[in-house]
């Protein structure tokens, strides 16, 4: 017998089963959702699916009710997609409430997970897809609000629920390719610095030995529990800096969300602030999840940024943070590919599938989606040796 339930708070998980379940994937860890669902973005409302069999966990799904409005979404007037007609049009279809079964704050599948000796995946996902149904009509009955869009987010083209297809054609969900995730896999013989500089070309090893010439003057520290809090004006002065720039956004961190972070995740969360004459001129995070290197939210003075080369700096730090602590993956994420090439990088394709709730609206959703996920022309770079 195979049955769902929904919680609205990680305090009612069942934690032991849930934990055991999930080891593999901090992002879907209880101390994470704990600390996520008391940083979260005011836009977002957290909710968890569990799967039972018999009464034992053997499937989850984490599911986000997202808010979004224009002004938050579009914040970045010289976009192309900022024309009027444009964004009246996507207000009507998309402004008001979507769920997301995924984490919206991150890239990568950080929403699903089962044990295929329990279930079979079709089983699993109908399971997924009627609790979003009911979690639906929960939220239209006691928030008053209606859910104009479910989105499964993130999933890499060889993993195994694009086999249901089919499902998810007759669920009236459609597949739509995003931008990728820029993914670098560490080298064997990569041991620290000297290893990884040595397999670049003559020109990206120049060009390395540029940037780290231009922070010498910078003092690179980790920030503690402490020093987050004390410095969290600024740390979010610089995240907001960086963020307003992005063409489109679909939530704001609030303030305490580092120092939240940090608390509930002391080892696996790590922050490095960037000082210039002691002052916090920038800074970058990283989620240690396993043997792969998750690259965070990370924000800079834009009066420093060029001169210092901040951010391809951030990069490289983090690409020798990966290597020194022996990571098999460092995933940068998306935005800003050509960069993330230029320092080792990896595109990795990446879809979505997606459903307007309104039938007619979702007949025309891959035009629709085509202005909030444009796609960008860009050259990947191949800094090392053949």
């Amino acid at each position: 017998m195979i049955e769902f339930k929904l919680y609205n708070t990680v305090n009612n998980l069942p934690k032991k089963q849930w934990n055991d379940l999930t080891s593999h994937d901090l992002f879907l860890q209880t101390n994470y959702l704990e600390a996520f669902e008391n940083a979260c973005p005011n836009t977002i409302c957290v909710y968890y699916v569990g799967v039972f069999k018999h009464n034992e966990l053997i499937g989850l799904a984490i599911v986000q009710r997202v808010q979004l409005y224009l002004n938050d979404m579009f914040r970045h007037e010289s976009a192309s997609c900022f024309k009027e007609f444009i964004k009246n049009g996507l207000s009507k279809v998309l402004k008001g409430n979507i769920l997301v079964v995924g984490n919206l704050t991150h890239t990568g599948q950080h929403g699903l997970f089962f044990k295929q000796s329990e279930i079979k995946q079709s089983d699993f996902l109908n399971a997924i897809f009627d609790a979003c149904n009911v979690l639906s009509k929960q939220i239209k009955k006691e928030k008053k609000r209606t859910i104009r869009l479910i989105l499964f987010k993130d999933y890499f083209e060889n993993d195994s629920i694009h086999l249901e297809n089919i499902l998810f054609n007759t669920r009236k969900f459609y597949k739509m390719k995003v931008q990728p995730n820029m993914i670098m896999q560490t080298r064997k013989n990569w041991l620290n610095e000297k290893d990884y500089v040595a397999d670049m070309t003559t020109k990206y090893r120049t060009r390395y030995n540029r940037a780290r010439q231009k922070i010498k003057n910078i003092v690179v520290k980790e920030l503690d529990l402490e020093t987050l809090k004390k410095e969290s004006e600024t740390i979010y002065k610089l995240y907001i800096n960086v963020s307003k720039n992005a063409a489109f956004n679909t939530f704001i961190l609030p303030k305490n969300h580092f120092s939240t972070l940090k608390e509930y995740l002391p080892e696996n969360f790590r922050v490095f602030g960037y000082y210039l004459n002691n002052q916090l001129i920038g800074f970058y995070s990283l989620i240690l999840n396993n043997k792969s290197l998750e690259t965070y939210f990370l924000g800079y003075d834009s009066e420093h940024q060029h001169a210092n080369q901040l951010y391809l700096n951030m990069l490289y730090d983090m690409a020798l943070f990966g290597i020194e602590n022996t990571f098999q993956t460092i995933v940068y994420a998306r935005t800003a590919m050509e960069i993330k090439s230029s320092v080792g990088a990896k595109p990795e394709t990446m879809s979505m599938y997606l459903k307007l709730t309104n039938g007619f609206a979702n007949a025309l959703l891959q035009q629709v989606f085509s202005f909030m996920n444009p796609s960008q022309e860009w050259e990947e770079r191949h800094p090392f040796k053949a």
